[in-house]
């Protein structure tokens, strides 16, 4: 409900400030972007793929809900700066609207973390939800400025506007909020005051702050932008990734290291260790089994390496002190689904000994 009220709102607000041709010229081209951002989040999160609804989930808070209250909270708060100060624009945009719109895109992440806290298990989850978030806003904003630049400059000013914000800048939404799911995500595995709330709020705050910072390029003007975008923004887009691809080594690391106790009791072979534990090998056992046994053999043992990827997971918890109550139970029932789906792709074939 929240969803469709948000989004009667927001198509009522864009359609009476672009009008029909505008609005469905600027929704076209702001799918663009969307092509290579999500596409980038969702090959990120390759070693435990999220459940589609709370992707889902987390695209729409973006696009509907956050993108609603935030175009509320700004008009209103530009209305009031502009009677009280002459720089009231420029304060509604480079200090209001960052921490606004960080806020609410990153409640949708601990909306995630709050209800449905089994699906959500570090660090690149974090990441994952967070960019969708501010991709579904990125998406919602751009029909904005692309139809406002349309309706202005007509097909040139919607280029102009488009190489700026969906060549230059395609990840500058996903990047700010980022921080925060970074900062969500690394707070999930641990306990105390300090790392489930001081770390996710100054993860928010390094979001507003590199928010803030792109907003107060587009404010100084054109001149001098690129030497600004080279300056400041590549660098943090360029950490971005490199943390984001990091991370997800390290999480094959850490599959790799919790699955190796579970081989030493025999659930678990060892090539099967290493074959979890990596992406390239991953593929080439998806391809093997889909040789060997067809569909059914593959979607076997997808749900064999996703298993595995969630006991692994479970076991980072259970060591941290931070797995629900039934951690044992989850952890008994995945070992004997792994057992189920091992004899699917490899029928007749006897299981590891356990112990």
């Amino acid at each position: 409900m929240l969803f469709l009220i948000s989004g009667l709102l927001l198509a009522l607000a864009l359609g009476s400030e672009l009008g029909l041709q505008a609005a469905g010229v600027a929704a076209l081209t702001a799918l663009l972007p969307l092509g290579i951002v999500v596409p980038a989040l969702l090959w990120l999160d390759r070693y435990e793929s999220e459940p589609i609804r709370y992707l889902g989930f987390a695209f729409g808070w973006g696009a509907l809900v956050a993108t609603t209250v935030s175009l509320v909270l700004n008009t209103g708060s530009l209305a009031v700066l502009q009677a009280v100060t002459a720089e009231g624009e420029a304060v509604a945009i480079v200090v209001v609207a960052p921490v606004v719109e960080e806020s609410l895109k990153t409640l949708g992440v601990l909306l995630i973390l709050w209800f449905r806290r089994n699906e959500f298990d570090g660090v690149i989850d974090g990441i994952v939800y967070a960019g969708l978030s501010a991709a579904g806003f990125a998406f919602a904003e751009n029909i904005l400025y692309f139809g406002q630049a349309f309706l202005e400059g007509g097909g040139e000013g919607l280029v102009g506007v488009f190489v700026v914000r969906g060549i230059l800048g395609p990840f500058a939404h996903p990047v700010f909020t980022c921080a925060a799911g970074v900062a969500i995500g690394w707070g999930c595995r641990r306990r105390g005051v300090w790392a489930q709330t001081v770390v996710p709020l100054l993860g928010l705050i390094v979001a507003m702050l590199l928010h803030a910072g792109w907003n107060l390029s587009a404010v100084i003007g054109l001149d001098g932008f690129v030497a600004r975008y080279l300056a400041l923004q590549v660098p943090v887009f360029v950490v971005g990734v490199g943390y984001a691809l990091w991370a997800r080594r390290r999480e094959g690391q850490l599959i790799g290291r919790h699955l190796a106790g579970y081989a030493g009791h025999g659930w678990l072979s060892g090539p099967e260790v290493v074959m979890l534990a990596s992406l390239p090998q991953r593929r080439e056992a998806r391809r093997w089994a889909l040789a060997h046994g067809g569909r059914p053999a593959l979607a076997a043992m997808r749900r064999f390496q996703d298993t595995a990827t969630e006991l692994a997971l479970l076991r980072e918890r259970m060591q941290h002190g931070t797995a629900r109550p039934d951690a044992r139970v989850a952890e008994r029932e995945a070992l004997q689904a792994m057992g189920d789906y091992r004899r699917a792709f490899l029928p007749g074939q006897p299981s590891p000994v356990r112990n």
